[in-house]
């Protein structure tokens, strides 16, 4: 006879109690993701201004510096603080990767190129400072989520954003796009238009016109069924444009998750809902095991029927 585990019942007692009180899922995965697999540095500041502040996950016992994952969240730009993802800075850590969740600056406080401004400055931070954290910045990753999944591509796809900083995409040992809006004009969702100047949206604003020979590898996951970020659109029509550059990609689509549960999978208690986390794992020690970041490049793979997606796992 098949047990629940015992945090099954405080998990499922804690989003009722949300539920009836009105707060947010996140917090309660927070409440129930365990502190014992890290050591954590809160609020190191990237910049002067109040949101350019970042959080810092080392994994205990480390005896030589670990692969560095650079995590951005989601909230359509306008919401959102690293504190609520703490699940994902443990996720990454207990694997043995230095996490580093960072803030940057929202609409209406900022609009488009902004945040870009901000996500690239805690880049630098992180390449200049993070092995005092026990990471290797010799294998660098950005990964982001929805919003934040646009900005990892930002950063990893026009070299403009780095340049800023001194840096090129070559700082990138690779990128992670969780459900991302990667081709997105013209805008529909009407809180998304005034952070991107609608109706003068610039066409320079879509990570997929950025696509080049020089882009750094990727791992594009979405929900199958996402009704929020066209998954076809988005992260198949990105994929197959970084393939015909010749740039090394793997999309993957999970069934039974959606587009805020693909990110939640990330926690502990729900690791159950799809294998993220072991497939951002797989692609972060791979990539950390390549001596040259770019290999030959793959033979653009045949094109895709109208509506099909790529790998699909359960």
């Amino acid at each position: 006879m098949f047990t629940f585990p015992s945090w099954y019942f405080t998990l499922a007692a804690a989003l009722a109690a949300c539920a009836l009180a009105g707060c947010s899922p996140l917090r309660v995965i927070d409440a129930v993701t365990p502190a014992s697999s890290y050591r954590l540095t809160q609020a190191v500041s990237y910049g002067p201004e109040p949101r350019q502040k970042l959080d810092v996950y080392t994994p205990l016992d480390l005896k030589e510096p670990a692969p560095v994952v650079l995590f951005f969240y989601g909230g359509n730009w306008n919401d959102g603080a690293r504190s609520d993802y703490r699940f994902v800075g443990e996720a990454l850590a207990s694997h043995g990767m230095v996490s580093v969740v960072a803030d940057y600056r929202l609409y209406p406080e900022v609009r488009y190129p902004v945040f870009l401004e901000d996500s690239a400055r805690a880049v630098a931070w992180t390449v200049t400072n993070v092995r005092g954290y026990g990471g290797d910045d010799g294998r660098l990753f950005v990964m982001g989520h929805s919003a934040g999944a646009y900005i990892a591509a930002m950063l990893a796809l026009n070299p403009r954003w780095l340049a800023a900083q001194g840096l090129t995409p070559d700082a990138l040992r690779g990128w992670i796009g969780l459900a991302g809006p990667y081709d997105f004009i013209p805008i529909q969702n009407l809180t998304t238009r005034p952070v991107f100047w609608y109706p003068d949206t610039p066409a320079d604003s879509q990570p997929i016109n950025h696509v080049s020979a020089a882009s750094p590898p990727a791992l594009l996951i979405a929900a199958k069924n996402d009704d929020l970020v066209n998954p076809v659109r988005n992260t198949g029509g990105l994929a197959t444009r970084l393939r015909g550059a010749g740039v090394e990609v793997r999309e993957v689509y999970f069934n039974h998750v959606s587009h805020a549960t693909l990110i939640g999978a990330l926690a502990r208690p729900l690791h159950w809902l799809a294998p993220v986390l072991a497939t951002v794992e797989q692609f972060v020690k791979s990539r950390g095991e390549h001596a040259v970041r770019h290999p030959a490049p793959l033979l653009p793979r045949p094109p895709l029927a109208a509506g099909e997606l790529g790998q699909v796992a359960e």
